[in-house]
């Protein structure tokens, strides 16, 4: 290059926080979090169809996703499965009424698949059902109310937000490069933090408001409990990024603008309401 050539301007580097796809997935968390945080406060029936609509979709993502057939006649099942298991929760029907909704309604989806994964089609529904039930059987919970979703939204988002966050600014090693090549160890160190202080702050404002839920638990339980559910939430991320790599898509659906599919949004937030599931079983035969 001659010496009074000049050099090219270096090219403008981009925020990391500064494109249309931010944007979107800002805009849809914060419509998406006004609605189930408005229905928790309603609780009920609203805040039943908000999960058990979840439920249903995330499952015909799954369908989608796994090529099921006949795909029509399978989601229908599956909605109406979802449907009777949830109304018979709210109705306050004896256990065994739920659980053989689920049997029929699985045994239902074994006989109209077709091929060597028709078993598939199950899992979806199973899926759902943690999704649709959990949250609502933790609100409609005396002992536990308002207070046991909102402390597995504040681990979820929490630790979702911040590990997005701190990855984006910080960077570093990869965590699991070849199931997530964009996740860092920072933002799920990042996202470790705030999820126990999201949890254990939830339940401390809580008990100052006069909601006495689950007095038994000491903060440094809760604290320990918001710190596995928030290593869960960032594990049913990478397992979902694992299973959409075996399936050869990149989201889940496109129902949920920026983030991809339901199930791109709850796969954290699955994997938590398992643990509360089995927490929710435990206290239950305590207590029988």
């Amino acid at each position: 290059m001659a010496r009074d050539e000049a050099a090219p301007p270096a090219p403008a580097q981009r925020a990391p926080f500064a494109n249309r796809e931010f944007g979107l997935r800002v805009a849809s968390a914060v419509v998406l979090g006004a609605a189930v945080l408005g229905s928790l406060v309603i609780g009920g029936w609203a805040f039943a169809a908000v999960w058990l609509i979840a439920g249903i979709v995330g499952a015909a993502e799954w369908l989608a996703m796994t090529r099921s057939e006949p795909l029509l006649p399978l989601l229908g099942l599956t909605g109406a499965t979802l449907f009777g298991v949830l109304a018979a929760v709210l109705v306050g029907a004896p256990l065994w009424v739920p659980l053989l909704v689920l049997l029929a309604g699985s045994l239902g989806l074994l006989a109209l698949g077709h091929g060597p994964g028709r078993r598939k089609p199950i899992w979806g529904l199973l899926g759902g059902a943690v999704v649709a039930l959990v949250p609502t059987l933790l609100r409609i919970d005396p002992a536990i109310g308002i207070v046991g979703p909102a402390w597995m939204f504040a681990v979820v988002w929490s630790t979702d937000s911040v590990a997005y966050f701190t990855g984006r600014l910080i960077g570093g090693p990869k965590l699991m490069p070849r199931v997530s090549p964009k996740k860092t160890w920072s933002g799920a160190l990042g996202g470790l933090a705030a999820g126990v202080i999201g949890g254990t702050a939830t339940l401390l404002v809580a008990r100052a408001q006069g909601w006495d839920a689950l007095p038994g638990l000491s903060p440094a339980l809760v604290a320990a409990l918001s710190g596995l559910a928030s290593i869960l939430s960032m594990g049913g991320d990478l397992v979902e990024s694992a299973l959409k790599r075996r399936y050869g898509v990149k989201d889940s659906g496109r129902s949920i603008p920026g983030h991809g599919g339901v199930m791109d949004r709850l796969d954290g937030f699955f994997a938590v309401a398992l643990l509360a599931g089995l927490c929710l079983a435990a206290l239950r035969l305590l207590n029988a």
